[in-house]
């Protein structure tokens, strides 16, 4: 990874959890996205489905030297896209200046709830 970051991130294993329980923590999927760039960032996010076509080309913007947290289970966060818990689905980020792009993931389906983050697989073209 050069230049802070990279211009296309993959993230294969998006598959939001049911929301269950009144706690204080909601079970969700994010998208991190980090632009240490002086300049914005135009990106595009490309959803894709086991059993449906791909959602392609959802415009989200990170601002010079800023980061952005995009919930996807909020479609007002991704471009108005809906993704119902428990289907799989991943996502290609597509950037055109370098960022850094993560997945986090929160659990609380059991008592021990769980949350992770994981880097994606980058490339630059």
């Amino acid at each position: 990874m050069k230049n802070g970051g990279a211009k296309i991130w993959y993230f294969p294993d998006g598959y939001l959890p049911e929301k269950t329980g009144a706690g204080e923590m909601e079970a969700h999927e994010a998208l991190m996205l980090l632009n240490v760039n002086n300049v914005p960032a135009e990106v595009k996010l490309d959803f894709y489905f086991e059993d449906r076509d791909p959602v392609k080309d959802i415009p989200a913007k990170v601002g010079p030297e800023r980061v952005v947290c995009l919930r996807l289970d909020k479609p007002e966060c991704i471009g108005g896209l809906q993704i119902l818990p428990l289907v799989q689905y991943s996502i290609r980020v597509r950037s055109d200046v370098p960022i850094v792009a993560q997945f986090g993931r929160l659990d609380t389906t059991q008592t021990n709830m769980t949350y992770y983050c994981a880097p994606g697989l980058w490339e630059n073209p």
